[in-house]
């Protein structure tokens, strides 16, 4: 009987009065001509009801259905919602289908149209049958009573949680996205919703993410959009990933009112409680989710988050990939769409950040503003105010590692940087790119952009792992080295210190030393991107270093403070304590990389294009190859070359590369030593059988370079702080500042010396220099700036030693007279004058009479010539008898000597009582010199007598001559 009824409206009670009208208007009639199908009267209703579905996919619709008879329309499916046999135009549109695909569902409680629904998308579904089913699923979506499964499994619940009170209009009330949201919100809120009902809304919400066309409010505001992007990817979900790649920005541009209404499906759908809603995107990471996240059970929403941190890993898919980007760009936007997230955070939301209930939505409060606002408070300090709970905090650094890999996944970034992304980083379309770029160009950025970058990157600063592409390409790093840090669940920016410590581990890959190398150079830009030092130090910054943002010249600023106190020993340091040992780390680490100098890097950025191009920034490579070349650099190169060396001359721990390669040699002669003597006591073991040969040749380079220039080594320029403008002054007077003296002023202290006229404690450290130098001709600036060409034509076998030990000097005196250039010739003759000083500096005749010195002059001290002279004196003895070697190595000296002395005679006395006291024939030239001094002294003492005499007489004659003047006076 019911079946005959719901065969012709007119037999339908009030149907016929409600909408008599409205079957005009819409010209849907009654039986068609020509046709005898006694059931098509069905026809009429399913005309209305199209009339009713096309009315609200319109704008401005030309034909309105009135209200009574679209309350009769949604009472007539609503009767037939039991029974599909009950919808004729469906039942014969479907007749087939039924049989295909479900023959065993039984008639009644709307178990077929299930059913039928279940297979619309399949290819052998008929296109009538389809459309029919469309049809029924959008009076549905208007009025959730024509699904008799929905109404009968959730009525307890609608009316538990008061989903249709009688105070709203039944448009919106029986709307299908106003059930789902309100019964949602009710299991979000941890109410209980019965499992029928719960399974019911999961299959109404998987049919809306499949058809976009049931949702009025898609039809509307994308029409242009699927028109445009998206025509013929009706099927399973397509069209709304499309207009979602689309809203993404990957194939165009779409309107505000568009986005809106995918925004607000989404939410009515919550894809994000359980991924199966979404077919696309279910049947794109099926293969993932069975390999990768095979152990969370099906339909858990942390299969999302899974899915997210497989993201660019060699489990992903590409479809899969972009399915769940475009689906994460809108969870990203509405914090209450990750339901993990809402159910921990709800409460710190709710208290924090003033949010509303989950189907409540404030047009005030901008896409991403409370998720901003939660991750704001999740790294604050207990001093800094209201944190977040735990469990919070934990769930807000999930989502914020995940979302790190796409910066369209933080909406607040690409609002405010949408601009600078077109300017800057148009061409930089790989993974973790953008970011990378905004932080490359963030002085260049527009202040918006910038405040939110900076922001971020202060924020990874504290937490690094937010960086999830750089935390895969480390892992193996991390694992060997950084797991202790790795494992806390506050980072604090230990794990980054870490990273940067083991940096040039074998055990680093490239990906991951270039990831932390930008990070570095993003951390010059402000102190702010620094969490350790920042922390440390924010106070000593405001104090002594306010209005500077930059962290090198931060460094600088504090560096100097504490170097000035240091200088003038003040009682207390201006500088705190902690912050000067963070002070220290950030000083180290920016000696690693040229690039963490800016301003060394873009003083002699064209002289590394020249001249060390090929030359990798790590391991301070590039630094080294400047200091090699540096008299081939430009002038503002070398000055900034120079000033390095001088810092790191001051303070050696600050040289990376001698640091690097001395390591084992610190731990084993050093260990105790102080960072600043750290060069000097390397240097005393430089010649130890233990010393590693890689260490000495280091040390042996910087003994070049502090040789170049008294500037450069520290303990020389305090020994001889008087002695240098005493005797030097004319060669400091020709100098140029942040120029290498080129050893002049060593070479001057070095004649004094020779000439015995040093303070003593400069005079021990020109001795140790001579020493040195006398080892190894590449420690004499002066000798091989002059006897270069010498060198090469008469020493080169002796200069091509792997072990210079004095070889190359021993060779120059040897051929002194085949020395044809004068300045050559002179550097000669000083290092014999030298050696006439002290025997220590001259190691080949050390070497040769070591015996004889020990057995005939060991109660004699050094220095002076005063060992030299004692020698002397025992060749000369023909009753003492030295090794041969020796006495032929001081012959060979008495001839040098000699030669000296005629090619350079003395300059002044104390030259000349120098060669006195170092000639072969001292005892008889002071001889000479004594019997001539005595027969002087005997002609003085008798010409005294004489000249005594004679001016006795001329007294007496003039005493007669005075009083014979006076007898005449008086007789007169």
């Amino acid at each position: 009987m019911t079946a005959i009824i719901f065969s012709d409206y007119r037999l339908i009670c009030g149907f016929m009065d409600d909408c008599k009208a409205d079957i005009n208007l819409l010209k849907c009639g009654s039986i068609r001509p020509g046709e005898k199908d006694a059931h098509s009267q069905g026809e009429v209703v399913a005309c209305l009801e199209k009339g009713l579905v096309k009315e609200a996919e319109e704008t401005d619709p030309r034909i309105q259905v009135s209200d009574e008879c679209k309350k009769a329309i949604l009472r007539v499916a609503e009767l037939s919602s039991d029974d599909f046999h009950l919808d004729r135009h469906l039942y014969f549109a479907c007749r087939d289908d039924r049989e295909r695909f479900c023959e065993n569902t039984q008639a009644g409680e709307g178990r077929v149209y299930k059913c039928l629904f279940n297979h619309k998308f399949e290819e052998s579904m008929s296109e009538k049958c389809r459309d029919a089913l469309t049809t029924r699923q959008k009076l549905i979506a208007q009025d959730y009573k024509v699904s008799y499964s929905l109404a009968k499994s959730c009525k307890s619940d609608l009316k538990k949680y008061r989903c249709n009170v009688e105070n709203l209009p039944r448009s919106r009330e029986a709307r299908l996205s106003y059930l789902l949201m309100c019964l949602e919100s009710a299991v979000h809120r941890g109410r209980q919703v019965s499992s029928e009902c719960q399974g019911e809304m999961l299959d109404y919400r998987r049919m809306l993410m499949e058809d976009f066309s049931l949702s009025p409010e898609i039809i509307l505001s994308c029409r242009g959009e699927i028109e445009h992007h998206c025509s013929g990817l009706h099927r399973k979900g397509r069209t709304l990933h499309c207009l979602m790649k689309v809203v993404r920005g990957e194939k165009g541009n779409v309107g505000p009112n568009c986005q809106q209404a995918l925004q607000t499906l989404i939410q009515e759908t919550d894809p994000g409680a359980d991924y199966r809603i979404d077919r696309a995107l279910n049947e794109a990471c099926e293969s993932v989710i069975q390999t990768a996240c095979k152990h969370i059970r099906s339909g858990d929403p942390m299969i999302l988050s899974c899915l997210m941190e497989h993201l660019y890993t060699e489990k992903m898919v590409e479809d899969c990939e972009h399915r769940l980007l475009e689906l994460q760009y809108f969870i990203s936007r509405d914090w209450k769409l990750d339901t993990v997230l809402y159910r921990k955070c709800q409460g710190d939301a709710s208290r924090l950040c003033h949010t509303h209930g989950w189907n409540e939505t404030s047009e005030l409060m901008p896409p991403g503003a409370v998720f901003s606002c939660l991750y704001r408070h999740a790294y604050r300090t207990e001093e800094q105010g209201r944190r977040l709970s735990r469990e919070c905090r934990a769930e807000v650094q999930r989502i914020l590692h995940q979302r790190a890999m796409d910066v369209k996944l933080d909406p607040v970034l690409q609002d405010k940087c949408m601009i600078d992304l077109g300017k800057w980083c148009s061409e930089k379309t790989e993974t973790g790119q953008e970011l990378e770029c905004l932080q490359d160009h963030l002085d260049d950025l527009v202040s918006d952009c910038r405040d939110i970058v900076g922001n971020l990157t202060e924020l990874e600063s504290e937490d690094i792992q937010i960086e999830a592409l750089l935390m895969r390409a480390c892992e193996p790093i991390i694992q060997t080295f950084c797991h202790e840090v790795a494992d806390n669940q506050i980072d604090s920016g230990d794990l980054m210190e870490c990273l940067i410590q083991n940096k040039h581990q074998k055990e680093m890959n490239e990906k991951c030393a270039i990831g932390v190398t930008h990070f570095q150079l993003v951390q010059m830009k402000d102190f702010r991107f620094s969490y350790k030092f920042k922390m440390a130090c924010k106070e000593d910054v405001l104090k002594l270093c306010p209005n500077i943002k930059k962290k090198v010249d931060v460094v600088i600023c504090l560096s100097t403070t504490v170097r000035n106190d240091t200088l003038q020993d003040a009682k207390e340091h201006r500088v705190s304590l902690k912050c000067r040992k963070q002070l220290r780390v950030e000083e180290l680490e920016m000696t690693e990389d040229i690039r963490l100098e800016p301003e060394l890097y873009e003083a002699c950025k064209s002289d590394i294009k020249n001249y060390c191009q090929n030359v990798p920034y790590g391991n301070a490579q590039i630094i080294e190859c400047l200091k090699e070349i540096k008299k081939q650099l430009s002038t503002r190169c070398h000055q900034k070359v120079f000033k390095l060396q001088e810092t790191e001359m001051m303070d050696p721990e600050l040289d990376y590369t001698l640091m690097r390669v001395c390591k084992q040699m610190i731990k084993r002669f050093c260990p105790e030593a102080d960072s600043k003597n750290m060069l000097q006591c390397l240097k005393q073991n430089k010649n130890s059988e233990v010393m590693d040969p890689k260490c000495k040749q280091m040390i042996t380079k910087r003994q070049i370079t502090q040789n170049t220039d008294y500037r450069l080594n520290p303990v020389l320029r305090k020994a001889c702080k008087a002695d240098i403008p005493k005797f030097c002054q004319n060669i400091l007077n020709r100098a140029k500042d942040d120029t290498e003296l080129e050893g002049q002023v060593i070479s001057c202290l070095k004649l004094k010396y020779a000439d015995q006229r040093l303070s003593p404690d400069c005079e021990d450290q020109i001795r140790v220099i001579i020493q040195e130098s006398a080892l190894d001709y590449r420690l004499d600036p002066q000798l091989q700036m002059h006897c270069s060409d010498e060198i090469s034509s008469l020493c080169a076998e002796e200069a091509a030693a792997q072990e210079q030990t004095g070889q190359v000097e021993e060779c120059l005196k040897v051929n002194l007279l085949k020395i044809k250039t004068e300045m050559c010739k002179k550097e000669v003759l000083n290092m014999l004058k030298e050696s006439k000083a002290d025997i220590f500096v001259d190691p080949v005749l050390h070497t040769a009479c070591a015996l004889d010195i020990k057995h005939h002059c060991a109660a004699i001290p050094p220095g002076r010539g005063r060992q030299m002279s004692c020698l002397m004196e025992a060749l000369e003895d023909k009753r003492v008898r030295l090794q041969p070697e020796c006495k032929k190595r001081l012959n060979d000296r008495i001839e040098m000597w000699s030669y000296a002395a005629k090619v350079a005679p003395a300059e002044g006395f104390s030259d000349l009582a120098m060669q006195v006291m170092t000639s072969p024939s001292k005892n008889y030239i002071l001889s000479v010199i004594t019997v001539g001094i005595c027969v002087l002294f005997l002609i003085g003492l008798m010409c005294g007598r004489i000249t005594k005499r004679v001016t006795r007489e001329l007294k007496d004659s003039s005493q007669v001559l005075v009083q014979n003047a006076k007898q005449k006076w008086m007789e007169e």
